[in-house]
């Protein structure tokens, strides 16, 4: 296997409701500030748009971003984790916290639940996404080639089963 070229994530996007509902989410409870917002009137193709993108930072300079359109139909709905959800790494104390912060706040929360390499605490975001904060608990992940070996073992067996 080659190198990994690909550094680090830059952004993932994701559709709001109410890009102020979502900035009191990621910035005030989350602690991610907002660092840019644009207003996206006309595309690079010259389509007309009612877009706003926002973008929240995390410590590594990678975002979280969303875009609220509300002209453009979306299906928002109360995410199974099994779906879709957003994993952002935090410290343990910091996990503690967030807990402790989320109960003391009202908010939905799950956890935490020890998967193993990781424990997690999980909220849900005014859109219906499901968030979990998440801290290593020593076995990093990596693309050691006993660590590829086992997990294309695993998905070669899931895929037998279906067959």
């Amino acid at each position: 296997m080659s190198e990994i070229a690909i550094e680090q994530l830059h952004h993932a996007a994701y559709r709001c409701r109410d890009s102020e509902e979502t900035r009191a989410f990621y910035e005030d409870f989350l602690e991610l500030p907002l660092v840019e917002a644009l207003g996206i009137g006309t595309t690079e193709t010259g389509r007309d748009a009612n877009v706003l993108h926002t973008f929240f930072q995390m410590a590594n300079g990678a975002c979280l971003a969303f875009f609220e359109a509300p002209d453009q139909p979306f299906e928002f709905k109360e995410q199974h984790d099994f779906d879709l959800h957003i994993a952002l790494q935090v410290d343990a104390e910091t996990l503690v916290r967030m807990l402790t912060k989320g109960k003391d706040e009202g908010r939905e929360v799950r956890g935490p639940v020890d998967h193993g390499f990781i424990h997690s605490i999980y909220f849900r975001d005014p859109n219906g996404y499901v968030v979990e904060l998440t801290t290593p608990t020593g076995e990093a992940l990596s693309a050691d080639p006993d660590r590829l070996r086992d997990a294309r073992a695993t998905l070669d067996a899931w895929s037998a089963r279906s067959d």
